[in-house]
């Protein structure tokens, strides 16, 4: 019985291109040498002595930052290709890194925190476009996943162990592991895939659509707002969290570390089955993103219950089954809307929202927090989620529509 679960997991991971399977092993490198970002407020607030505001600041450049490098990156894409400017922008964010460890002060490190993620966040709308080029139209879905997967993978991995390192040797180790395995990653990809143009067609559904421009969909732009509230209520796992943990109940980098990791194994062991059952059974992906973000809404109702530790955890496990519904169909759902040639434009966008999405995050969370507590960010995160869910409804109402 075990034996035949085992074989029906493992064949979900089959039909992707070798190309697809590199690309997953880069981003997992990568992501599992990512280990400065779950820790990041804590060090700013705890190791260099900065104010809530200042961190919050700091986050905020950090957002403005992605949200150019993303929008750079997708027009990039468009013009010059995806190859030239994922090779680049993984390698200069690399060395860059090693750079940002020996910056202290506050304008230097807005500074610096804007650079790194415009160089950093040029990777991801350039990779969302890759997968067009490198994936078969019917693997689309599972081939984000997959990335999606070793991400999280690398997520469970990563915060663990850059708590042990933190314990051990300092915040500096971890500087110098991140923009080494921004290095090796982008090395191992220029290596071993050849550069490949965009696909010339797209799959049935994507050629139903055409757009005059992507600022005329309006369903795409709610769309970018659910997106947009579902990434600023999960980035609550890398500036309030954090932070709630120590101060709240008392935990070390490694006790919060192991948290994180529960999120990345949850991932890792469900998504892929998830994803590939709901593809078999062709349900709409809104239907889908719909209950993820009413997930994600509830895990943050959880923790307004603050007497028992254990709601971590169970607050933990709704943000993840939340993040497994919401974040690979709308991945999903933004590539299936661009219509050919606009790839770029609309990956762009929507890692856009996601990029503002940390801003906001941070900004608003710390500053509620500091105001006014933790119980009642946690209020208006959850509240946020069921606002998110709600225009999910009123998306499939124009999907309809737009369909007859």
């Amino acid at each position: 019985m075990l034996i035949t679960a085992f074989q029906r997991y493992l064949n979900n991971f089959k039909g992707f291109s070798r190309e697809i399977w590199i690309l997953t092993l880069i981003t997992f490198i990568n992501r599992a040498g990512t280990m400065v970002l779950p820790f990041l407020s804590k060090y700013l607030k705890e190791d260099l002595n900065f104010t809530y505001g200042e961190v919050g600041w700091i986050m905020v450049a950090f957002g403005f930052g992605s949200m150019l490098g993303s929008w750079l990156g997708g027009k990039l894409s468009d013009k010059i290709g995806f190859y030239k400017v994922m090779v680049f922008s993984l390698f200069s964010s690399g060395i860059f890194f090693f750079v940002l460890q020996y910056i202290t002060s506050f304008w230097g490190l807005c500074f610096g925190m804007f650079t790194i993620m415009t160089l950093a966040d040029m990777f991801r709308p350039a990779m969302f476009v890759s997968l067009g080029a490198y994936a078969k139209p019917e693997n689309r879905t599972r081939s984000l996943t997959l990335v999606r997967l070793a991400v999280n993978l690398g997520f469970a991995a990563g915060p663990a162990l850059g708590g042990l390192i933190i314990m051990g040797i300092g915040y500096q180790g971890l500087f110098w592991v991140d923009g080494s395995s921004c290095v090796v990653a982008i090395l191992i990809f220029a290596l071993l895939v050849k550069e490949k143009k965009k696909a010339t067609q797209h799959d049935a559904h994507n050629s139903v659509l055409e757009v005059a421009s992507v600022f005329k969909d309006k369903v795409f732009w709610i769309f970018l707002f659910v997106s947009f509230v579902t990434a600023m209520i999960f980035f609550q796992l890398f500036t309030a969290l954090p932070l709630y943990h120590s101060e709240k109940f008392g935990l070390s980098e490694f006790q919060t570390g192991l948290l994180m990791t529960l999120n990345g194994l949850l991932i890792f062991a469900l998504e892929m089955p998830i994803v590939s059952y709901f593809e078999r059974k062709q349900k709409g992906k809104m239907k889908i993103i719909f209950w993820g973000s009413l997930m994600m809404g509830l895990s943050f109702y959880a923790l307004l219950i603050d007497v028992w530790a254990g709601m971590l955890v169970i607050s933990m496990v709704f943000i993840s089954i939340g993040e497994i519904f919401a974040f690979p169909f709308s991945n999903a759902f933004a590539m299936g809307r661009a219509p050919l040639g606009h790839e770029g434009r609309y990956m762009a966008l929507y890692t856009m929202s996601f990029s503002l999405a940390h801003i906001v995050s941070s900004k608003a969370g710390l500053g509620i927090i500091a105001d006014y507590g933790y119980q009642t960010n946690w209020l208006v995160m959850g509240t946020f989620g069921v606002i998110a869910a709600l225009c999910c409804l009123w998306i499939q109402k124009l999907l309809r529509f737009e369909n007859k």
